[in-house]
């Protein structure tokens, strides 16, 4: 493969990558919190199951990735499909990091270290969970967090 050909491969999983931000976005504020409310509930309910019915989304969105990968390695080869389909499983890997294990504590592991941006995530989606309806909600995304979920210090208080 030649460096021009890889280039546009690495372009095509950041800017896949980070479309997926909107995606998430858009299906967390209008689907989830939507007509499949009936499936995201079960994660702004307090509960003492490892799984809850809103894992079923993890596995609907590894779809399109696994089928991209699929097909851009196995049945026709396309080294641009194949860097959307990794673009998209890239921000599942941190999605699943940043969401289900630095936020929820799935696994009981956090950075010691948190700069003011991750502070800033993580405040985002508690936020987000104080409600425990399908409406009204905010902060929907994942990975982006506006200035105004900064967390406050004690002096700013």
């Amino acid at each position: 493969m030649e460096i021009f050909t890889i280039l546009i491969c690495a372009l095509i999983v950041i800017v896949t990558f980070l479309f997926m931000e909107f995606v998430a976005w858009f299906t967390h504020k209008y689907i989830m919190h939507g007509f499949l409310w009936v499936w995201h509930r079960s994660h702004h309910k307090k509960h003492n199951h490892t799984l809850e019915r809103n894992d079923l989304f993890a596995l609907v969105f590894s779809l399109p990735s696994i089928g991209l990968i699929y097909y851009a390695t196995l049945v026709n080869y396309s080294p641009y499909l194949l860097s959307v389909g990794i673009g998209i499983l890239c921000y599942g890997v941190f999605y699943f990091i940043f969401h289900d294990i630095i936020v929820h504590q799935r696994i009981k592991w956090r950075p010691s270290k948190r700069s003011k941006y991750l502070e800033r995530m993580i405040n985002a989606h508690y936020i987000h969970h104080k409600k425990h309806t399908k409406e009204d909600g905010e902060a929907f995304g994942f990975l982006y967090a506006p200035k105004k979920y900064k967390v406050k210090s004690i002096r700013e208080s």
